[in-house]
């Protein structure tokens, strides 16, 4: 095979890859995912990772965060949520570092490349900073753009790291936060 079709395959694989663990976590029944928060920073970590490797389907990862916070410690659950979340958002990237045909054309996607392009990896922790349902298409547009995946882990990280200390705080008890009290309404 040659080297152009093994791109275009793998690609093609990548984005299959992507959507298939997508629908997957999505139809994951939620006593399944219940269960996992038995597991403390262990299931909170996974609950997260499932929900941010969901590409524009959204996932109940801040219910859980929050809840948590208020069993466990707030710092452990931030960290560990944090963590799977920014694990999670890898697929984002491998979708746009694969091809990211799928949503090229829109307005959109085309403000987070300029963003990306500009700003780097400090847009990526402004982003992954916010509650933003728009954050999987700055993961596709940092992939798309060929940020090294470590930088693009270590900003999307700190960012959910930022997001997910103000949850998990917000879950003890210790601040709060009139986004968080909508949402847990």
């Amino acid at each position: 095979m040659a080297k152009p079709d093994r791109i275009g395959l793998n690609r093609a694989l990548g984005i299959l890859a992507v959507i298939g663990l997508s629908v997957g976590i999505f139809l994951i029944p939620s006593e399944q995912m219940t269960k996992l928060e038995g597991y403390g920073y262990l299931g909170v970590f996974f609950l997260a990772l499932l929900g941010y490797a969901t590409i524009f389907l959204p996932a109940p990862v801040a219910i859980v965060v929050f809840s948590m916070g208020a069993r466990l410690s707030p710092l452990g659950v931030a960290l560990a949520a944090a963590g799977g979340a920014a694990l999670g958002e890898l697929s984002g990237y491998v979708a746009g570092f694969s091809g990211q045909t799928v949503i090229e054309n829109s307005r959109v996607y085309h403000r987070m490349v300029e963003l990306m392009k500009r700003y780097g990896g400090i847009a990526v922790l402004g982003l992954a900073s916010i509650p933003n349902p728009f954050f999987d298409l700055s993961g596709i547009a940092a992939g798309a753009l060929r940020m090294p995946v470590l930088q693009f882990l270590a900003w999307c990280f700190a960012g959910q790291t930022i997001k997910m200390s103000v949850i998990a705080f917000a879950g003890a008890g210790l601040i709060a936060v009139p986004w968080i009290s909508n949402l847990m309404e």
